[in-house]
């Protein structure tokens, strides 16, 4: 079959491209941002990359199906003509993939708010390093897994990030209500993409929607400290276990410690001692992560005994996934790190952590507003207690700004405002250059501790981040903190 995908070099849409041409069939694409390396690794794979759209070319290539991708939206050229003609066959990402690979694996879907990249990355290594002929489809760069997609073997398990966004322009459901799940798992659920989401009450709608594709012969895992799950969980037709810290948990995370090393947890399994963990990852955030990944893979491989199989030893030389607390740089006087938090409840949790980790540095977050929500002014009070966390805070513009009318757009200005009067020293930048300039002058400066600078953003930064992390030049810190 040849597969033609409109939106190839975004991330999803190109590891999709290449886990087909893996499955035999013939796959190009067409796409306005061709770059590397996703565009490198289709082409060495021998997917043939379009540039730009064309109504006309895709008419003489006659291609089998048009996979359109989320981004693509009415107004497109191709599109228009598919549209207008019925000449080919559409079809959403997400139906392409429940269609062709996960109507003959064994799915694991994994949800929520926070944590579906690094849980399901978690999930696959660990089926992986168990030799359970995994496949995958992550939406990040997982360090422990040869790639971002893998095909896996038929009637085995299949591990896949069940996004609750949309699935295409003509298709509004959330791309999870595709995927077929034997075993689901909710890391958490909060209120997020309110550009497709009028409140919380919708995100649960739509995740109820999703439980009840559950089979009696599946499961479902979830946090049992999340209060907004319980309304939605447990459930009476397949077996349901709650991971967290909560004495009622099936599953409970004990004796949370870390430091600059990494972290170590103890696991109880309804009161039983399972296994102690210790590992390089931090925050309590990735230990839930962890803990729902080692039972997800456990009940995949022996569901009637889950822990039985498992070597949790194995997590002690998992590396994470790209853009999760990368480390930039770190020597004794400044550390950088760069995250993909673009929620307040993930920017609060890695300050937390970091918090724990460095008790003698300065910390310092530099964060862009930049998803379709956080760009908004939805979240602006939650960002703003978030980002007090930090002892200084440096703010990007509002990513396409133009786009939001003025009462609607996040006012990083009143933010700034608000983090200096709780003592918080902050600043609203209109440009990255002149956040660049305040925040190496910073750099410069004397002061009792060292530093840790984060940058929080799900899109690039304008690349800042790496550029202070090549060429930050501190002062030395006082004698009396090295004595």
């Amino acid at each position: 079959m040849h597969l033609y995908f409109m939106g190839i070099c975004g991330t999803a849409m190109g590891n999709v491209a290449l886990m087909m041409r893996e499955l035999g069939h013939q796959v190009s694409g067409s796409d306005t941002g061709i770059y590397p390396p996703m565009s490198d690794l289709l082409r060495d794979a021998g997917v043939e990359i379009l540039d730009g759209w064309d109504a006309e070319r895709l008419a003489g290539l006659k291609p089998d199906r048009v996979v359109v991708g989320n981004a693509i939206s009415r107004g497109n050229p191709e599109i228009e003509w598919l549209l207008a003609s019925r000449a080919l066959p559409i079809v959403s990402l997400p139906a392409l993939l429940s269609e062709t690979t996960l109507s003959t694996r064994q799915p694991i879907v994994i949800t929520g708010t926070h944590g579906k990249t690094t849980t399901s990355a978690l999930t696959a290594f660990l089926l992986r390093e168990h030799r359970a002929e995994p496949g995958w489809l992550i939406g990040g760069v997982p360090r422990d897994l040869p790639g971002g997609a893998e095909a896996g073997a038929a009637g085995r398990p299949f591990v896949i990030e069940g996004d609750e966004y949309d699935s295409a322009f003509f298709d509004k459901r959330s791309k999870f209500v595709h995927y077929q799940p034997r075993i689901l798992a909710i890391n958490n659920l909060e209120f997020d993409h309110g550009d497709i989401f009028r409140d919380l009450a919708d995100i649960q709608r739509s995740f109820s929607h999703v439980i009840r594709l559950v089979p009696r012969n599946g499961f479902i895992l979830y946090n049992g400290d999340e209060e907004t799950l319980r309304p939605l969980l447990p459930v009476d037709w397949c077996p349901c276990y709650s991971v967290g810290v909560g004495k009622e948990c099936d599953l409970r995370i004990e004796n949370f410690k870390e430091d600059a090393k990494g972290a170590s947890f103890t696991l109880r399994w309804r009161g039983t001692l399972w296994d102690k963990v210790q590992w390089p990852m931090h925050g309590l955030y990735n230990a839930r992560n962890a803990a729902i990944a080692l039972l997800a893979a456990g009940l995949a491989i022996k569901p009637e005994d889950p822990f039985c199989p498992l070597d949790v030893g194995k997590l002690a030389s998992y590396q994470g996934v790209k853009r999760r607390q990368e480390c930039l740089r770190s020597d004794e006087q400044l550390v950088v790190l760069e995250d993909f938090g673009h929620h307040p409840t993930a920017v609060a949790q890695v300050l937390e952590s970091l918090r724990r980790r460095y008790p003698e540095h300065r910390i310092t977050a530099c964060f862009e507003p930049r998803s379709n929500t956080g760009a908004t002014n939805i979240f602006q009070d939650r960002f703003t207690d978030a980002l007090a966390l930090a002892d200084a805070v440096y703010l990007g513009p509002v990513f396409r700004g133009e786009r939001y009318a003025e009462d609607r757009r996040l006012n990083t200005a009143a933010m700034a405002e608000e983090l200096n009067s709780r003592n918080v020293c902050s600043g609203a930048f209109a440009d990255f250059d002149s956040l660049l300039a305040e925040l190496f002058e910073a750099t410069r400066t004397k002061t009792d501790h060292p530093r840790c600078v984060v940058f929080f953003s799900n899109g690039g930064f304008g690349g800042i981040h790496r550029r202070y992390a090549d060429e930050a030049v501190t002062a030395s810190v006082i004698s009396d903190f090295k004595d």
